[in-house]
């Protein structure tokens, strides 16, 4: 995607170096984030200055390249088992992540260069996915659709292109004349912040509704379609997303919505049976407690929202049942979310 006329990737790599956009400083200030070792992509992993399914996934790999540039034993392979724990220990929801390390993992048992490029080619598919994204996600939307989306699932989380954002994008480039209802997502409000920011960078009419709102607007008709990204999708088509999901699911089932879920398909988890198996991430309370903004003066700043002396709970993520999900919108094409079809995706 293009921030002001220049092409950028969410993450990319340059020899041994990292350089990622900070999604923490989006969107009041636009800034090149640069790791140049392993533990540096670690933390950023960890800290959410990289973060989205895709995104994180190419991170991963980037930071095996890095260990495979750090070692300095000649069992290469064994260097980088260790490695993976580390990495692994970051996130614990999105698939992605782990699927990127084992590859890159399994593709050391042939050479270092077979390695180095599976890496490489990990973020290339990611943003390539994406793209196919976009054009089967488009077929769902019509001239004049409004459709509601949650979090941040656009080229910031997926590399380029984004999951759930790209059938919009699409659809925006085809020339449909379409509207998006920004969910806030609170408390890191990736949506106000970060979906609203690249939907602005596209000139793509939208608007920031409170999280509480999705019902409402529902109710009213003023919802055509929900489309929402994914971290980890199991073999039984349950979905986990960013917290919240689960709520919009609900209500777009009641008032008769499509709900459809777009991921590529290294979130689908063959291992893990159902949803009731996926690990739920537990953040800090200091996410619900404090919040930063930007106050009129221009100067950013970080202050307390809630009663002083009150804790918080923080879950990162809720599961989606697979029948409350019209379909899964993946690079192969739109499936049903049960079993039979997501087997059948993976023998394409």
């Amino acid at each position: 995607m293009k921030v002001n006329n220049k092409h950028y990737r969410a993450i990319w790599v340059e020899n041994e170096t990292v350089f990622m956009i900070d999604q923490n400083k989006l969107p009041f200030e636009f800034k090149i984030f640069k790791s140049k070792n392993l533990q540096t992509t670690c933390m950023a992993i960890k800290t959410m200055i990289t973060r989205g399914a895709g995104s994180i996934g190419a991170a991963a790999a980037y930071a095996m390249l890095q260990a495979i540039y750090e070692n300095k034993s000649q069992d290469l392979y064994s260097s980088l088992e260790k490695a993976k724990k580390l990495i692994d220990q970051t996130r614990p929801t999105a698939v992605n992540l782990f699927y990127a390390t084992q590859r890159v993992l399994d593709a050391a048992k042939i050479s270092k260069e077979f390695a180095i490029s599976e890496a490489h080619a990990i973020a290339d598919e990611c943003a390539e996915h994406g793209r196919l994204i976009g054009e089967f996600g488009n077929t769902l939307i019509e001239d004049g659709f409004s459709i509601e989306t949650h979090c941040n699932a656009g080229w910031l989380a997926l590399v380029d292109y984004g999951s759930a954002l790209a059938p919009i994008y699409a659809a925006h480039n085809s020339g449909k004349n379409i509207f998006v209802y920004v969910d806030e997502t609170r408390p890191r409000n990736q949506g106000a912040r970060l979906t609203a920011w690249e939907l602005k960078q596209e000139n793509i009419p939208h608007a920031i509704i409170p999280d509480n709102a999705g019902a409402y607007y529902m109710s009213k008709g003023k919802i055509d379609l929900f489309i929402a990204g994914a971290d980890r999708i199991a073999a039984n088509g349950d979905t986990a997303n960013k917290i919240g999901t689960l709520e919009k699911a609900i209500a777009a089932k009641y008032y008769g919505i499509p709900f459809y879920i777009a991921a590529p398909s290294s979130t689908i988890d063959l291992k893990t049976k159902t949803g009731k198996s996926i690990p739920i991430e537990e953040r800090s309370a200091d996410e619900v407690i404090y919040c930063s903004g930007k106050l009129k003066s221009g100067k950013i700043e970080e202050m307390q929202i809630t009663n002083p002396g009150s804790g918080a709970l923080n879950p990162a993520f809720d599961t989606t049942p697979a029948e409350l999900i019209t379909g899964i919108i993946t690079e192969k094409g739109i499936i049903k979310p049960n079993e039979e079809e997501i087997i059948k995706l993976f023998q394409k």
